[in-house]
């Protein structure tokens, strides 16, 4: 995984909005991504080429028909790497105080 293309293609908020409607409802073709937004199909099909590009996308055709999926492992261990790291010295502070003020009580 790259975690360089993961960022750049989430940094940008219409790609953001992208995986916001695949999340809603995944499976769905160009058409249907561009009916949702304010964007031309020219600019939906390079966003989700960078989102593809990423793997926070996948294609699959049915019939003449490409279908885009979210795949949320890349999100998941960024999320795992930089995010949970540094919420566990809180969550481990909450788990303390809980401790102490059922103890005390």
């Amino acid at each position: 995984m790259n975690d360089d293309a993961v960022f750049r293609a989430l940094a940008d908020a219409s790609r953001r909005s992208l995986l916001d409607a695949l999340h809603r409802k995944n499976g769905q073709s160009l058409g249907a991504l561009c009916g949702g937004l304010d964007m031309s199909r020219q600019a939906v099909t390079k966003h989700l080429a960078i989102l593809e590009e990423a793997n926070l996308v996948s294609t699959q055709w049915r019939g003449r028909e490409k279908l885009h999926f979210i795949n949320p492992v890349p999100i998941n261990a960024i999320a795992e790497r930089w995010i949970a790291k540094f919420e566990r010295p809180r969550l481990a502070a909450l788990s303390d105080l809980k401790r102490k003020l059922e103890y005390d009580e």
